[in-house]
């Protein structure tokens, strides 16, 4: 785990990527659970199974740690989304399936979607902005670009395309800031079946609910639900 804007004494790469594993592991489980102020070096490098001292060969301060927490799930996203858009041509099916993605990276990494609203305040502006803030705009342009092929194809109406993507993340990481209800009660395919069901009512076209309709069809015939159809 490598990223030029925090500085590490170590300069072997791969040595460099394992401990920063390590040690980012650890801090997003203490973060989440104490808090980013509450946590402290020591805390982070006890859990990590390695010394205080051996912590600041890979960062300078607390702060490089949190925005390395930040950056793994925000390039979660503009990986594993692009993935699973690959072969996928048809434009309703790119948009659900990338939704189907979030959902999905959201879930592996939910400790880290919850830092990212509570605790993303607590790095410098200039890093929110430049790093944060740039990753985000980047990942939200892969939905943004689906759901524009989809206005053009007439499968969704006109809408604000920067409303529709954000009421998308917002649904996506819902997942994560409600786990404590929705996983006693729902399982991930189900909150991602029902929410692409709420996303689309009132927004798709009569030719778009016909797409819909098919793919349905198609899911059905297949024996099986196979989200997010």
């Amino acid at each position: 785990m490598q990223d030029s804007n925090v500085a590490s004494i170590v300069e072997d790469p791969e040595l460099i990527a394992k401990r920063r594993g390590q040690i980012v592991a650890a801090a997003t489980q203490l973060f989440a659970r104490e808090g980013f102020y509450r946590t402290t070096i020591k805390d982070i490098a006890k859990l990590a199974g390695i010394s205080s001292g051996l912590v600041y060969q890979y960062f300078r301060e607390k702060e490089d740690i949190l925005l390395l927490v930040l950056l793994e799930v925000l390039d979660s996203y503009s990986r594993e989304i692009p993935q699973a858009l690959e072969g996928v041509t048809e434009p309703l099916d790119r948009l659900l399936k990338a939704v189907d993605a979030y959902c999905r990276v959201v879930d592996r990494h939910r400790a880290a979607a919850v830092l990212a609203y509570r605790s993303t305040k607590s790095l410098p502006p200039d890093r929110r902005r430049e790093l944060i803030q740039q990753r985000e705009i980047e990942t939200n342009q892969i939905i943004a670009s689906a759901v524009k092929d989809c206005i053009k194809q007439g499968l969704i109406r006109k809408v604000n395309v920067d409303v529709l993507v954000y009421q998308i993340v917002l649904a996506a990481h819902g997942w994560a800031l409600k786990s404590w209800y929705f996983k006693s009660r729902i399982s991930l395919d189900e909150f991602i079946r029902e929410t692409i069901d709420i996303l689309l009512i009132g927004i798709l076209t009569p030719v778009g609910e016909e797409q819909r309709a098919k793919q349905k069809r198609r899911a059905n015939q297949r024996g099986k639900v196979q989200l997010p159809t």
